[in-house]
C-alpha cells in the first residue's frame, strides 16, 4: 500500500468543503491532478471513498467511517515530518561527546550551555573516560565526537583539530617549589609526586618526560581522578602534575598552580569522530561551535 499525505489532505478537503472545485482551489492544485489523488488513495486502500456526480460529491459511507483514521494518519505524518526537518535542521536530537576529565569539566559546560541556549530542545550526552576509551567509544559510535589526548593514529578515526595543553604543578602555597622564577623538570625531579594512573594520556606526558633525562618519577601516590590528586596535595603527601585545563586546579584556594617551562610538559590534545560516517546534523553544528571555541588552543 502506496499512501501519501497528499492523496489524505485532498480526500479530507474533499470530505470537509463537499466540493471538488473548492477543495482543489484550497490545495492549490488543478480539479484533474486532484482527481488523480483520489483515484489513487482509493486504489491504494482497495475501496470507494467519494460518489460523484455531475453536480455534487459525496462522501461514501466507508470513506466516513475511515475519516477519522485518515484524520489521525494525518495528523501523526505530519507530526512526523516536522520531527524529521527539526532533526534534519539541527534543532532536535542528541548530541554524544567522550572527553578527556579535564575537557569534560571544564571545556564542554560552557560549550554545551552556549549551544544548547540557541537549540533548546537538543540533549547531550557527555561520557568523560581516558584517551584509550574515548577512541573506542569513537570509533564503535558509541559517540560522535571525542575530545582526547595523545597522538592519533587508528586509521578508523578522523582527526578534525589538533592542539596542546600545558602542564602544571600543584603544590602547596608554603612550597618551597613556589618561589621559583620559572620551574622545570629539575625542580621536581626528586620531589614525592601523586600522578594518575598508567594508561592515561596525562601519565604518559609524565612518564615520558622524566624518561627524556634518564629518570622516573619519585610516586608518592598514583590515582583514578585528578580531584583526588589535588586532595592528596592538600594533606600533604606531596605535589601533582595537572592540565592546565584540568577545573580541579581552582578546586583548592590553599593550593597553588604553575605552569611547567618545558615543552616535554605539553599534552597533545584532538577533537576525533569515526572517519568516513556523517555526523548527525545536532553533532555537526555542536562540533563547529566547539572548534570555535577550541581555536585559541592552537596557539598554547
Amino acid at each position: 500500500m502506496d499512501i501519501t499525505l497528499r492523496q489524505i489532505r485532498s480526500f479530507l478537503a474533499i470530505a470537509h468543503l463537499g466540493s471538488f472545485t473548492r477543495a482543489a482551489s484550497l490545495l492549490h492544485i488543478s480539479q484533474p491532478a486532484l482527481t488523480v489523488q483520489i483515484r489513487n488513495l482509493e486504489t491504494a486502500l482497495g475501496v470507494k471513498l467519494l460518489d460523484r456526480t455531475s453536480r455534487s460529491v459525496e462522501v461514501t459511507r466507508l470513506g466516513r467511517e475511515l475519516l477519522p483514521s485518515l484524520q489521525r494518519a494525518l495528523r501523526d505524518l505530519e507530526a512526523a515530518m516536522a520531527d524529521v526537518h527539526e532533526v534534519g535542521a539541527g534543532r532536535r536530537g542528541t548530541v554524544r561527546v567522550a572527553a578527556l576529565p579535564s575537557f569534560a569539566a571544564s571545556l564542554l559546560p560552557r560549550v554545551i550551555l552556549a549551544y544548547r541556549h540557541a537549540n533548546p530542545a537538543l540533549a547531550f550526552v557527555v561520557r568523560d573516560a581516558i584517551a584509550a576509551r574515548i577512541a573506542d567509544m569513537v570509533g564503535s559510535e558509541e559517540v560522535d565526537i571525542g575530545i582526547t589526548g595523545g597522538v592519533i593514529s587508528e586509521p578508523r578515526l578522523e582527526v578534525l583539530h589538533t592542539g596542546t595543553d600545558r602542564l602544571v604543578v600543584i603544590f602547596p602555597a608554603k612550597h618551597p617549589i613556589g618561589r621559583k622564577r620559572n620551574i622545570r623538570i629539575g625542580d621536581f625531579v626528586d620531589q614525592p609526586l601523586v600522578l594518575t594512573n598508567t594508561g592515561t594520556s596525562l601519565r604518559e606526558v609524565v612518564d615520558a618526560a622524566f624518561m627524556n633525562i634518564g629518570r622516573i618519577p619519585t610516586i608518592a601516590c598514583e590515582v583514578t581522578y585528578m580531584i583526588s590528586a589535588v586532595a592528596m596535595v592538600r594533606a600533604g603527601l606531596g605535589i601533582t602534575i595537572l592540565p592546565q585545563s584540568a577545573h580541579e586546579i581552582r578546586a583548592e584556594p590553599s593550593l597553588r598552580a604553575r605552569p611547567i617551562d618545558d615543552p616535554s610538559f605539553l599534552r597533545p590534545v584532538a577533537v576525533i569522530k569515526k572517519k568516513g560516517r556523517t555526523l548527525p546534523p545536532a553533532s555537526a553544528g555542536f562540533l563547529e561551535v566547539l572548534l570555535a571555541e577550541m581555536a585559541p588552543r592552537k596557539r598554547t
